[in-house]
């Protein structure tokens, strides 16, 4: 039987939601090793909306996080708070400001930050479970503020601001090159830099491919 590996969405788009590369390139890892995706996203109103095109925010306009994870998802997604860690053999997040807007709220409030509640629930259970859980591009951070007080070791590239704030929250912070990952093993967390640092889709293709493996090898 295919191993079920749950991938957290934060939306559709890297300023305000998933960053759309490194969601792609997660499933596409997952489906060449093997396993089976379980897209999921939380059914909460996103922060807000960015035109991606000017960069700019859309005044007026809301959005909903699961409704835009789905079409990544191509439709095929749940709401996170229906998902149980039975039913996942490991739990990845990719990247993307949804990940720091939506999931948490790190964006705005750094080290001080929370986790929306049915994503802290999800990922704690398998955590629990000694399931392993992959984080790509900044979704460190989150894993920082969940898991920071048993110190694991985690990685979001080189940028010395964030490194600091993931070790105000008490993750040990390794610095890593784009096309690699770190894995720490007792703890099950699996983290690689992808758009932290890519300069083009295949520098972040090679680190989340690895972190894949990983985080499958040992699911």
């Amino acid at each position: 039987m295919a191993k079920k590996i749950g991938v957290v969405l934060s939306g559709c788009g890297v300023m305000d939601g998933s960053e759309i590369h490194e969601s792609v390139l997660t499933l596409l890892a997952i489906d060449r090793a093997g396993a089976e995706a379980v897209c999921m996203a939380p059914n909460i109103k996103q922060h807000h909306v960015i035109n991606h095109l000017t960069g700019e925010e859309s005044t007026g306009e809301a959005r909903n996080v699961l409704t835009e994870s789905a079409r990544i998802a191509r439709g095929k997604i749940r709401d996170v708070a229906s998902v149980k860690a039975r039913e996942l053999d490991a739990l990845i997040f990719p990247g993307g400001f949804g990940a720091a807007k939506n999931l948490c709220d790190y964006a705005f409030k750094g080290p001080e930050c929370s986790v929306n509640g049915d994503v802290a629930r999800l990922a704690n259970e398998v955590h629990a479970s000694r399931k392993p859980i992959g984080v790509v591009c900044i979704a460190p951070a989150l894993a920082a503020k969940l898991f920071g007080t048993e110190h694991p070791q985690i990685t979001i590239g080189t940028d010395k601001n964030t490194a600091k704030d993931i070790e105000k929250m008490g993750a040990k912070h390794v610095a890593c090159p784009v096309t690699e990952f770190v894995v720490d093993r007792e703890h099950k967390l699996v983290s690689t830099p992808a758009y932290m640092l890519a300069r083009n889709i295949g520098e972040a293709a090679e680190g989340i491919e690895k972190l894949v493996r990983a985080v499958i090898e040992m699911a």
